[in-house]
This record gives C-alpha cells, sequence and structure tokens, in this order.
C-alpha cells in the first residue's frame, strides 16, 4: 500500500503528526548488522525540529524506541520496529482548520478521498512523518556500508529561493554541510540564504529551493531496465517527500540545450575499471549505475502554511477566509536535507539486496 517503500528492504512508516507517536517497521534487513538507537538518534537529531532559529521551534527530542528485531546490539533478521513518541503536541492551534481548509495543504484533497482526515496537523501529510524513513534509513547505511564499503551519501541545500550555493561535489564534506544552520556547502552563501529565511518569518512568508545530493563510490550495476530503472525508483522516492515538486538527474532538463556531441559521456579505462570523462548522465545509464557518482537535484516548494489571510473554503463548500496558526518551518530545506540522504540510502539498499536476488552476487561491480 501507499505507506510503504522498497520490494526486498521494505519499510512502512505510521502516525500522525499529532498522535501519539510515529515510527517505521523495517522488514528484509539482513541479520548480524550491529545497530543501537544511539546511531539512528544521531541521524533523527539532524531532522528535527527546534534545531536552530531557522526552522519550526517545536519542541521534540525524537527520541527513538527499538522495539523489535534487534537483539545484542545485532539485528535478528526479523522485523525491527522503531517508535519515536510524540511529546510536544498543540492540536488547539489547529482548531479553526478543522472545517477550513488550508491552501496548498492536503486538507480538502484527504477529505474528498477519505471522507475524514487528522485535521490537528498535518496527519500523514506532516512532514513528522519522515521520522520513520529517518530512522530507517540508518539500518539502510549499515547494510550498504557492508556490501559496498566507501560508498558515500551527501545532501546539501543548493539554493533558497534565487540565492544559489558555489558546491563542487567532488570535495564537499559532511563537516562542511554540517557546520552551518542552513545545510548548505558553500559558506559564502550562509548568510544571505539565512538572512532570507529569517526575513521570510518575519513576514510571516515563507520560501522555498534545491537540495543536491550525490552518492561517492557507487557501484556499477544497481537498477535494472524499464520499469525498475534506478533514476525511476529515486524519483519516486524524493517525489513522495512533503513539499517535493520537481526531480531531475544529471544534466536534467539543462541537457536538453545540449547536442548529442556535447551530451555523451565518452567511455575509457582507468586500470581495469571502466569510466567516463563526464557525468552528465548522473552515473545511471539504461536505469542502471555505471560506477560514476551519482548525482540528482530535488526542489521544494515555499512552506504552505504562512501567518497573513488567505482566501480558502470551508468543509461546508463555503467561501472563507484563513490565516495560519501554530509552529511552522518558514523554509524546509535545512531538514530535508537528511531526508533525501535516507531516502537514497534506502532506495540503494533495496536495489543492491535485488541485484544480489537476482544475479547471485552480494555486491554489483
Amino acid at each position: 500500500m501507499s505507506n510503504s517503500f522498497g520490494q526486498i528492504f521494505r519499510i512502512s512508516t505510521w502516525g500522525e503528526s499529532h498522535g501519539g507517536g510515529v515510527g517505521v517497521v523495517i522488514d528484509g534487513c539482513p541479520p548480524q548488522i550491529p545497530l543501537s538507537e544511539e546511531e539512528i538518534q544521531i541521524d533523527l537529531d539532524r531532522r528535527r525540529p527546534g534545531q536552530s532559529e531557522i526552522v519550526t521551534p517545536r519542541k521534540e527530542s525524537d527520541s527513538c524506541e527499538i522495539l523489535s528485531g534487534v537483539f545484542e546490539g545485532k539485528t535478528l533478521g526479523t522485523p525491527i520496529a522503531i517508535l519515536v513518541r510524540n511529546k510536544d503536541q498543540r492540536p488547539s492551534s489547529y482548531n479553526e482548520m478543522k472545517d477550513k481548509y488550508r491552501p496548498s495543504h492536503a486538507d480538502y484533497t484527504y477529505d474528498a478521498k477519505y471522507g475524514t482526515r487528522a485535521w490537528h496537523g498535518g496527519g500523514r501529510a506532516s512532514a513528522r512523518e519522515t521520522i520513520g524513513r529517518v530512522a530507517a534509513a540508518v539500518v539502510a547505511k549499515k547494510v550498504l556500508a557492508q556490501l559496498y564499503p566507501g560508498i558515500e551519501i551527501l545532501s546539501w541545500v543548493q539554493s533558497v529561493k534565487d540565492i544559489e550555493a558555489q558546491v563542487d561535489g567532488q570535495t564537499v564534506t559532511s563537516a562542511m554541510i554540517e557546520s552551518n544552520i542552513v545545510r548548505t556547502g558553500d559558506p559564502e552563501a550562509v548568510g544571505p540564504m539565512t538572512d532570507l529565511i529569517k526575513m521570510m518569518r518575519s513576514e510571516g512568508n515563507s520560501v522555498g529551493g534545491v537540495v543536491e545530493c550525490i552518492v561517492r563510490n557507487a557501484p556499477a550495476g544497481l537498477g535494472n531496465p524499464v520499469f525498475g530503472k534506478l533514476e525511476a525508483t529515486l524519483a519516486q522516492a524524493m517525489m513522495s517527500l512533503p513539499a517535493t515538486k520537481g526531480f531531475e538527474i544529471g544534466s536534467g532538463f539543462g541537457g536538453t540545450q545540449l547536442t548529442g556531441a556535447e551530451h555523451n559521456d565518452p567511455f575509457y579505462m582507468d586500470g581495469d575499471t571502466v569510466r567516463t570523462t563526464s557525468n552528465r548522465s548522473g552515473g545511471v545509464q539504461g536505469g542502471i549505475s555505471n560506477g560514476e557518482n551519482i548525482s540528482f537535484k530535488v526542489a521544494f516548494k515555499p512552506t504552505a502554511t504562512i501567518m497573513t489571510e488567505q482566501q480558502t473554503v470551508s468543509s461546508q463548500k463555503e467561501d472563507t477566509e484563513l490565516k495560519g496558526r501554530g509552529r511552522h518551518d518558514p523554509c524546509v530545506l535545512p531538514r530535508a536535507v537528511p531526508i533525501v540522504e535516507a531516502m537514497t540510502a534506502l532506495t540503494l539498499c533495496d536495489h543492491a539486496l535485488l541485484h544480489a536476488a537476482q544475479c547471485g552476487s552480494s555486491q554489483a561491480s
């Protein structure tokens, strides 16, 4: 169903933004993978609210509890259940939204589909649902590290509105990205991006932008032809995230401005390894990874909740107005960085295990 992702390494997330808690069940994880709550907590802390002055002030520790599937510090091969309890709930902030649809939110569409919705907060449409994805991705990263030592997944904020970062995907490090509250890899862009986000918050407005991701030391051979293409799965993974509006891999839409002679990635031999002199394919050709860095971008819209009056309609189908309430991110990008990394890890881990199941090898080349 729509709450699950993956075929062999399969996750199912559950919970609403202002319910008792949120979490994930992971099925298909290999046994004897070392795993602790402390390791999971590191990435949950990168995603959690209240971590800086430019994100939502909701105060949640997002402390995780492993309920099953781990014994004496290692996975059992059985389903792993991870729970994060909601602590700082304020459903009263959403009383007005019970009968009024928030513009560009999922309120109306949920009512249209189900005839009911969890109106105190975004329910399943809230970014709080992504806690389960981030927790599960810690496990996926550990599986990937055993299969492909040296594989590295990094994401950063590439742009906020029209402010572009200058980041070298070949040399940017996790330390550089995590050294600032925007999570961009360009020190010169930190100030302007931070100032813009603060200004949007002061005006009761919001702003969007682009997160870029790179996978270094990815093996060749992950992915499948036709419907199982690696870039198609990555696109599904990224477009399943709240507030996403676009995905492009490699040259993306810019590649349409080039000729074939300009766009092709010529092959050459680097010792015993097949390499390409350029990487406009973004590390994927024919739906299968070619061993070069996998690189793509994800577009995030401005946060839908803004603190100014907007025209809307009520659940009784009457024209009305609504002003945003509650605690919200003026820009989702800083907290989206670890979530993009998480969905990348989940996608690659599933493809790695699919490759092993079909091709009889634990590793692609």
